[in-house]
């Protein structure tokens, strides 16, 4: 080789050397070219006019068919407010009583972290990406076998979350099946995610009168009460309805009793087109809205402006079987038009997305997870539930999925922050110079090592090398590697991310088996 090629080959490898530096080197958060809290909203399903009907129609079933089975708190509280109920027991409301709890709706909340730099501000076209779920089944890859899912594994979903950048909040993604009493499972699930996380936490609660044990046990993590109520870090993702229109009287119940002891609820509506919702797409938002709207005036009632996230959660089924299709471009769309009726109404709203039909994390997998996400995203869904991990519409969880999530929803969130046009970005000065007796390539030049980290994003696991490199790579595997994430994200990650004296106190206090 010569002298000159020694020279030429030296500069090459010298850049690569100082963009792998550049990449390596930690950005401030407002410089990442994703982050949560991006905003969205390029995308809309629905025209204006669509979003009109819709919100009419929703207006007119709850003045015509009402919601029926509310418990007798429910009853007093809604009727307290101006609902109306009739002969047949269902509670009716007024199109002035909904508008007026509308008004005193909060339209932009915090949900916060243990750690404040995971607080998330909801509410607006903001965008952010996290777990849900109630899988009752693990996806263990070796074997390609579902086996129940336990304690154990959601605090290694906790620990993994805590880890990926472009999840944002943890909800509880499956349920802990090696505990059967309602109140441990409670108490449990509590723990394992705070243990894990101290990114938002959203979790379930099964009965009324668990919800003073778990608070308590909240107590402990937070130092105190007051200082839970200051910064409660923990949200109620509470079922307060049965679809078709009516009431689950103990998760109303159980709602009722979060906010007494401030924790923040979702709102959640989770009917399945085909099956408890309409089968048209724009009915079943309607009924989607309208039991969502319901829940408005019920929190509102209780407590004027509290922090509560419109759940509008229309599932879809496969007409051919009635089972349920979360993977499919409906349940995308469903979504999307969520997003745009929360912003109609102004309220921090949350939907799902990223479920997968597919049983392992394959290319079906792939693009149901993408399909959904990148809409959600576009759309200006504020909280993106069930974005990554979920397998078998939502009967089964996989870790690996979790962390190719990472992958993905970093790719979803790079979409959503779109093409920012400026003077810097439009600059004609570097390609003159790199046109114009330059070097006739754009590697190298500073607005190239300036901008690659701020303005591209670049995948933790997938895989961009040459065929060529692949091969002298040994052929690495997708999944594999994300196996080895994982492995290394669990092995770094701490027992427990709870106060030693709170944990001994916790321990000592309730039956904790994780």
């Amino acid at each position: 080789m010569t002298q000159t090629g020694m020279e030429s080959r030296s500069r090459r490898s010298g850049g690569r050397d100082a963009r792998r530096a550049l990449r390596a080197q930690p950005l401030a958060e407002d410089k990442r070219p994703v982050r949560g809290g991006l905003t969205g909203g390029q995308y809309r399903p629905l025209s204006d006019a669509a979003v009109v009907r819709i919100h009419e129609a929703a207006l007119q079933a709850l003045e015509e068919v009402g919601l029926a089975n509310a418990p007798a708190s429910g009853v007093e509280i809604l009727t307290g407010a101006g609902a109306i109920q009739g002969d047949d027991g269902r509670i009716r409301f007024p199109r002035a009583l909904v508008e007026d709890m509308l008004a005193l709706a909060a339209k932009e909340i915090t949900l916060h972290g243990r750690d404040p730099k995971y607080d998330l501000e909801v509410g607006g076209w903001r965008v952010h990406y996290g777990t849900a779920g109630a899988a009752v089944n693990m996806v263990e890859l070796d074997g390609a076998i579902y086996r129940e899912s336990t304690a154990a594994d959601l605090l290694a979903a906790a620990q993994i979350v805590q880890a990926l950048d472009n999840i944002h909040f943890l909800q509880r993604p499956l349920v802990c099946r090696d505990i059967e009493d309602n109140l441990a499972l409670d108490l449990n699930t509590a723990y394992a995610c705070c243990a894990g996380t101290t990114k938002h936490i959203g979790t379930s609660i099964t009965e009324p009168d668990n919800v003073g044990p778990v608070i308590e046990l909240l107590h402990y993590i937070a130092g105190g009460e007051n200082a839970w109520r200051a910064r409660p870090f923990v949200s109620n993702s509470n079922c307060f309805v049965v679809p078709p229109m009516k009431f689950a009287e103990e998760s109303c119940r159980v709602m009722e009793n979060c906010i007494r002891a401030g924790m923040p609820v979702l709102l959640l509506s989770a009917g399945q087109a085909g099956a408890t919702a309409p089968t048209p797409l724009a009915a079943a938002i309607v009924q989607a809205v309208a039991e969502c709207l319901a829940g408005v005036v019920y929190v509102n009632a209780v407590a004027p402006g509290y922090p509560a996230v419109f759940g509008t959660w229309p599932f879809v089924s496969d007409l051919r079987t009635g089972a349920m299709s979360g993977g499919s471009g409906e349940q995308a769309l469903l979504s999307a038009g969520c997003a745009q009726m929360h912003k109609f109404y102004g309220l921090p709203g949350g939907a799902a997305a990223g479920i997968a039909d597919a049983k392992l994390p394959d290319m079906q997998a792939g693009w149901e997870q993408a399909t959904s996400n990148v809409m959600a995203g576009l759309s200006g869904l504020n909280m993106v539930y069930e974005a990554a991990g979920m397998h078998a519409s939502l009967l089964g969880f996989c870790l690996e999925s979790l962390v190719l999530g990472d992958d993905l929803v970093g790719q979803a969130l790079r979409c959503v922050r779109g093409v920012e046009v400026t003077e810097d970005s439009v600059s004609l000065e570097t390609l003159k110079s790199v046109c114009l007796g330059g070097p006739g390539h754009y590697l190298g030049q500073p607005q190239t090592l300036e901008m690659m980290q701020t303005e591209y994003i670049y995948p933790a696991i997938a895989d961009r090398s040459s065929p060529k490199e692949w091969e002298e790579n040994a052929k690495p595997d997708l999944l594999a590697k994300a196996t080895a994430r994982k492995n290394a994200i669990l092995a770094a990650a701490p027992s427990s991310l709870i106060d030693p004296a709170a944990d001994a106190a916790i321990r000592e206090r309730f039956p904790i088996q994780v």
